[in-house]
């Protein structure tokens, strides 16, 4: 017992070392000293900067302290030849083994926005009334997943459908550690295959939907944009069906020239907290084309592929005549579709990490 208990404290040291836990411990106590300051809060901007990052710098800290503090304890009990705790020491390292072996595939996240929060943004494709349906659907099923991790969820951005589902939507998830790290594999096209409830012949129908996966910048100081390199259009936001749900031009579209890349929102109750919406999304999508094309700077961006994006596709989920999910990279698969939609979503995200 005394010489897998070493081993345990001698993987954990090696893998705080790799993380630069020290390093962090050094950088939350200087963030919590700023916020001891009377003056922190003069500016509130910087100020919910500065105590996201203490909170996310905790999320990290706090399970490698609790795990080094368990093995430390069990040295101490594993001194003491009593045969009457065998059983119970036995107990306690292997669930420090299992928070070990957690907390060290999370090392793979080495990215550097792998632990940033997630936006999805969702698009319905090919397939008119039922690709929009299935758009919803795949809403649907991140926000079930996010409500079945304990993260917070937030509908950002939707554009219904013109009978049901809707054209697109993005949602924002926070709360949790490393989200786009994780989340960064569904990323690409998703299919469907079932009998189409929106046909009087119900014929089976194939959809698709587009999934961008991309990091919450939440710090403009990590992805800066140029207010010369944007066009604002602000214009009057439509409810269902076209009708003017409001007096005033609150709505906001922003487009990055270089780039061309476009958001548009009008869920807000103001234009400022439009504006401010898109350009949070507007960071985001920048982020991940700067990732995707190993751009040192925005300014050597040349603009997404859009025609490429929708060729890849990632995961088929067969209804009719036969019930499947099937992930084509990692060659994961089920036979309980209805799972997977009801946001049971990490078997296909461990196969995936497994397979980077």
């Amino acid at each position: 017992m005394q010489q897998r208990v070493k081993e345990l404290s001698d993987e954990i040291k090696k893998a705080t070392e790799r993380i630069g836990l020290t390093m962090l411990l050094e950088e939350q106590k200087e963030l919590r000293t700023m916020m001891q300051k009377p003056e922190f809060w003069s500016d509130s901007q910087k100020a919910q900067e500065i105590s996201k990052r203490e909170a996310d710098l905790s999320r990290r800290i706090e399970p490698w302290q609790k795990l080094t503090q368990t093995v430390e304890e069990l040295k101490e009990l594993t001194l003491n030849s009593d045969p009457t705790i065998e059983d119970e020491l036995i107990t306690h390292c292997n669930k420090a083994r299992e928070e070990l072996d957690k907390l060290k595939k999370e090392l793979r996240f080495q990215g550097p926005f792998d632990d940033h929060d997630v936006i999805l943004s969702i698009y319905a494709g090919a397939g008119g009334t039922d690709a929009q349906d299935w758009a919803q659907m795949l809403l649907r099923m991140y926000l079930r997943y996010a409500e079945s991790k304990k993260l917070n969820a937030e509908v950002v951005e939707q554009s219904a459908g013109e009978e049901a589902g809707v054209k697109s939507a993005t949602i924002k998830i926070s709360g949790g550690d490393f989200l786009y790290g994780k989340l960064t594999g569904e990323h690409g096209v998703h299919r469907l295959v079932r009998l189409s409830p929106f046909n009087s012949d119900n014929l089976r129908q194939t959809s698709f939907a587009k999934v961008e996966v991309m990091p919450s910048i939440d710090r403009p100081s990590e992805v800066e944009i140029d207010e010369k390199d944007l066009k604002i259009d602000v214009y009057r936001a439509g409810g269902h069906g076209g009708q003017s749900v409001n007096t005033t031009d609150s709505a906001v579209r922003l487009t990055h020239i270089p780039t061309g890349i476009t958001v548009a929102i009008q869920n807000e109750r103001s234009q400022l907290q439009n504006k401010e919406t898109a350009l949070s999304i507007l960071r985001s999508r920048l982020a991940q084309l700067q990732l995707e094309q190993h751009a040192e700077n925005l300014a050597d961006l040349k603009g997404p592929n859009q025609s490429a994006e929708w060729g890849s596709q990632i995961r088929s989920y067969v209804l009719h005549p036969y019930k499947q999910v099937k992930d084509l990279r990692s060659g994961y698969e089920t036979t309980e579709p209805d799972k997977v939609l009801g946001g049971n979503l990490d078997p296909l995200i461990d196969a995936w990490l497994e397979k980077l």
